[in-house]
């Protein structure tokens, strides 16, 4: 029987671990949606890569209690690849779909980029946390499909020249592996990175629709980023985002 996944933050668990309660959107999903009552059987996960067995105690229109039995196996491991996946800013719905499609590669963490050429722009703080919400909620929702106990991070999004600066910029004290994907002035993957590097940690870049410049192009390899390239055909940047995702997890992570 497919289980019935719900997310609760570390806080919301009782000081045992004996209990959980949910917050009003999660009960509205556990009453109204999945119809289930007191004594169902439900698991929680706490967004942190652990997940709980029990059933439902006690739920109103405003909260639900889930006494645990015990602690279960997430329906999917973690990756050992820590991938920060930064996403040039995408149109109307392509960044929902990146979100999305990164939490299900396992990525651990989105980064949404602010680019030269990117047609969307942020116009104030409150803008930006609205949009960092909604992409938060649509990680949620596909960390509960796709069987996973850790929430994937949204970061705040940022200038694409503040990110390729932040360290580590040294690569040779790190085994931390810094990709930039475009579509010029590159390399492809297996002649970027040498066969033997098995780093635990990689961020990579990737976007923009228009295109990346001159000038972020060198900005990037300035700040030792390696510049790849995927091959002969030019794909949408949503496509880029998910075809680098499962690439990566494929050569350093867990999708074999």
């Amino acid at each position: 029987m497919t289980r019935r996944r719900f997310y609760a933050p570390p806080i919301a668990f009782s000081d045992d671990r004996t209990s959980v309660r949910l917050s009003a959107e999660e009960t509205r999903h556990l009453r109204d949606v999945l119809r289930l009552r007191v004594g169902d059987e439900a698991y929680v996960f706490d967004g942190e890569g652990k997940e709980f067995r029990g059933s439902v105690s006690d739920t109103d229109r405003s909260s639900s209690v889930i006494r645990i039995v015990e602690e279960s196996q997430p329906p999917s491991p973690e990756s050992p690849l820590n991938l920060t996946l930064a996403v040039a800013l995408l149109k109307g719905e392509k960044f929902d779909v990146a979100v999305q499609k990164a939490t299900e590669l396992g990525a651990g963490c989105v980064v949404p980029l602010v680019t030269s050429r990117a047609d969307v722009r942020i116009h104030n703080p409150e803008d930006a946390q609205k949009k960092q919400t909604r992409w938060q909620r649509i990680a949620l929702e596909a960390t509960k499909q796709c069987g996973r106990a850790k929430l994937m991070k949204i970061d705040a999004p940022v200038a694409f020249a503040e990110f390729v600066a932040r360290p580590p910029v040294n690569l040779a004290v790190s085994d931390e592996l810094c990709l930039m994907f475009s579509e010029r002035d590159g390399s492809p993957l297996a002649d970027a990175v040498d066969s033997s590097e098995q780093p635990s940690s990689v961020k990579a870049i990737v976007g923009s629709e228009g295109g990346w410049t001159d000038e972020e192009i060198q900005q990037a390899s300035t700040a030792q980023w390696k510049i790849v390239t995927l091959g002969g055909r030019t794909l949408r940047a949503e496509t880029a985002a998910i075809a680098v995702a499962a690439l990566l997890q494929h050569r350093f992570g867990d999708l074999k």
